[in-house]
């Protein structure tokens, strides 16, 4: 099953992805904190208003999250790029909501960062709340995966040591097509790719996480109680374009895209603050 945050004439709503057709579940206005795995199961299905997918906004999956927990260096081939040490606990920081972009959103580049990076990644989206949540029950508390690009303003990021004011900009992760439920979804498998311009940068597959996903959840509960709607973002593989030499960073015109095989594509251009009228909205 897929699931879609959407715009349909001008409101807001949660809608199952069949196909192409977007079918939008009663009462429910977008993904977040108030829609568990069991809400949306239940949730009435208005296949008589059922739209094209052409006929509809997609935003960011989940518009409002509680919390958005990003991992570091969860591949070894980034870890290596890096040149650090591998860690028995994974690096952790936390993303605003302010940062999210629909899956076709222009990323900004802000005037005063010169480094600006990609980084593919794998989004969980939670979708039953908990705290201290074994490593065993965590496929439970997972409503489904989707695909998000982590860009990150380098000369920003290494201010300090300390990565949220790198990370958080603005309208500068996109989010999406849908969340992908872990039905249809073959984790240990999948791959990911990072293409800029036609070019291939970035090229991993999911099993090659250090901390497994069932790890992140279980060592995030410990501090933090997770809620439907959260989101974890799992780390980027290597290729990042600070660590290439020459340099490569996201430049105004530019195209980026993340594949992330069985969930889908997001696919979005670059280009400066004044230029962006869409927000967080976008087309499927």
């Amino acid at each position: 099953m897929r699931y879609v945050s959407v715009m349909i004439d001008g409101k807001p709503a949660a809608a199952e992805l069949d196909g192409d057709r977007v079918i939008p579940l009663v009462g429910i206005a977008e993904i977040g904190a108030s829609t568990s795995v069991d809400v949306l199961r239940a949730a009435a299905r208005g296949t008589s208003y059922a739209l094209s997918s052409s006929d509809v906004e997609l935003r960011a999956i989940v518009p409002s999250p509680r919390r958005i927990i990003c991992v570091g260096l969860n591949y070894r081939a980034h870890v290596a790029e890096t040149k650090r040490d591998d860690s028995e606990y994974p690096v952790l920081f936390p993303k605003f909501a302010s940062s999210l972009l629909a899956p076709d959103g222009m990323i900004e580049l802000p005037s005063e960062s010169e480094q600006v990076d990609y980084e593919g990644e794998l989004a969980v989206i939670v979708g039953r709340s908990g705290r201290r949540i074994a490593e065993s029950d965590a496929a439970d508390h997972v409503l489904g995966y989707s695909a998000a690009n982590d860009v990150t303003m380098r000369d920003y990021q290494y201010k300090t040591h300390q990565w949220v004011q790198g990370k958080s900009w603005d309208n500068s992760t996109p989010l999406g097509p849908a969340i992908v439920t872990p039905d249809e979804f073959d984790l240990n498998s999948a791959g990911i790719t990072t293409t800029l311009n036609g070019v291939r940068l970035q090229s991993s597959d999911l099993g090659k996480l250090i901390f497994s996903i069932p790890r992140l959840i279980a060592l995030i509960s410990t501090f933090t109680t997770l809620d439907p709607g959260d989101i974890i973002l799992t780390g980027t593989p290597g290729g990042v374009g600070f660590r290439r030499d020459p340099q490569v960073f996201l430049r105004d015109g530019d195209r980026v895209e993340i594949d992330v095989e069985g969930v889908g594509r997001i696919s979005n251009s670059v280009g400066y603050e004044d230029q962006n009228s869409r927000g967080i909205t976008g087309r499927i």
